[in-house]
């Protein structure tokens, strides 16, 4: 019997555990130091209300949390966001106007609806909307996501629209993001059709999707909250998986992987580091320090978000949309704001309402970060009724930045341990794979690369 140990329960790892459970002639063995599995994602039951840690949803165009929920038996649980009339918004002179419909991120893909819109100047709609008569440019090189959208949207549509958008998905400042690594789809239509907006109206008809429809419906959440995933993996593995058990050292050699776990020591003929990428430095230097060295590199920012539960009616009642975004020229020190039960259903009691505001970096306090929430709410919302919840999440450290050259980078750290520690896979978001589809697809991925690679093969050659 050959065993594969993956170490870290985040989705990345229990999706790991799950892939190969049940593998005839393979035990597996998932490990986290934490007491709790879901790492980032999980979900909290709190007087009625359902209050998440991490993200509220996922992105339906990338298959792997469909597939894995079906797997578990939980697809039948999966639910859309409940029709709004705006989709969300976005801070315009300290006011909230509703994003253009059929935006996607950095394209006016409905150029009537863009053309219509006043989030940007009449002058930044136009030069926006001459994208389609830009010229093609597809650099060798990487760019940055700044770089990118400026010569081909201009500098307001990156100013008012990309850099908060691109800030809600990466928490980080565009002209620092590798295009390659956060958004290569758009690259390609560069080279593809020589317009983006043009390349992804195209995609939206083959798809049968009207290019002005909002993209809201895209995304997928469970009745309970992501933590119904979480717990459906966990069953799925039982007592396969061991919480409260972290691994303190890692001894590779080219045969297989001997760990040290609380004091125990375990061997595995393959394991799997399903770890955030400061963890995953931390646990690689020791065995290999040049290794260790080129993983912490990779730069993580921080985040907290502050969720408020009022008993009644808070939120301006004209505002129909799922919330905010806030450019940084704007000023204010919010980043992004999710009204969670306008935006899905059974996340609040009858009558009742839960929000979420995005602070960047790491405030001084939990009562800070819950003042600053609160009066972004009432300025940008309408809220002044007092909650009777308010909830802090620290994410420090947390969140990948993907800087101009990360894909060479990434690929080169992984090419070293392969060459070094083969039956050490990498499947952390350190080195790619922002969001819960990218985390489980890596997972995935990297299981079959260990089951592959105890029976002398590799996954990628077959």
């Amino acid at each position: 019997m050959k065993r594969v140990v993956v170490v870290g329960a985040g989705l990345s790892g229990l999706s790991a555990g799950v892939t190969l459970h049940g593998r005839a002639g393979l035990e597996v063995l998932v490990l986290d130091a934490a007491t709790r599995a879901g790492g980032a994602v999980g979900t909290e039951r709190i007087d009625g209300f359902l209050v998440e840690r991490g993200a509220d949803g996922f992105l339906t165009e990338k298959p792997g949390a469909l597939e894995l929920a079906a797997r578990l038996g939980v697809a039948g649980r999966v639910i859309r966001p409940t029709p709004a009339r705006d989709g969300a918004y976005v801070v315009r002179d300290g006011a909230l106007r509703p994003l253009p419909r059929g935006f996607s991120i950095m394209a006016p893909v409905d150029l009537g609806a863009f053309l219509r819109s006043d989030v940007l100047s009449v002058a930044g709609r136009l030069r926006a909307a001459a994208e389609v008569l830009a010229p093609r440019r597809c650099p060798e090189d990487d760019e940055s996501l700044a770089s990118f959208v400026r010569r081909r949207f201009g500098s307001e549509l990156l100013d008012r629209l990309a850099q908060p958008l691109a800030a809600g998905i990466y928490g980080a400042d565009p002209e620092r993001l590798s295009l390659r690594a956060t958004m290569p789809r758009f690259l390609h239509e560069e080279r593809r059709m020589g317009s983006v907006t043009l390349g992804l109206r195209e995609r939206a008809r083959a798809r049968g999707v009207e290019a002005r429809g909002a993209r809201y419906q895209l995304f997928a959440s469970f009745d309970g909250g992501l933590q119904v995933l979480v717990d459906a993996a966990a069953a799925r593995l039982g007592d396969r998986l061991r919480l409260g058990a972290e691994v303190t050292r890692l001894a590779p050699r080219d045969d297989g992987v001997t760990l040290e776990v609380a004091g125990e020591r375990v061997v595995a003929d393959a394991v799997v580091l399903a770890l955030p990428g400061p963890r995953l430095a931390r646990l690689l230097g020791p065995c290999d320090p040049d290794l260790g060295a080129r993983v912490g590199a990779v730069p993580h920012g921080s985040c907290a978000t502050v969720t408020l539960g009022w008993d009644a009616p808070a939120i301006d009642p004209r505002l129909d949309g799922y919330g905010f975004v806030v450019p940084r020229v704007e000023g204010r020190p919010s980043m992004a704001a999710t009204f969670l039960s306008k935006k899905w259903a059974g996340r609040a009691p009858t009558g009742a309402e839960l929000a979420r505001v995005f602070l960047p970096g790491e405030p001084a306090s939990d009562d800070d970060a819950v003042a600053v929430a609160r009066r972004e709410l009432a300025a940008l919302a309408g809220v002044t009724r007092a909650p009777v919840l308010a909830r802090v999440q620290r994410h420090t450290r947390a969140m990948p930045v993907y800087e101009v050259g990360h894909v060479g980078r990434a690929r080169e750290i992984e090419r070293a341990a392969r060459a070094r520690a083969p039956r050490v896979l990498l499947a952390g978001n350190s080195l790619g794979g922002v969001g819960i589809p990218d985390s489980i697809a890596a997972g995935e991925a990297a299981a079959r690369e260990a089951e592959a690679r105890i029976a002398g093969g590799s996954a990628e050659r077959r």
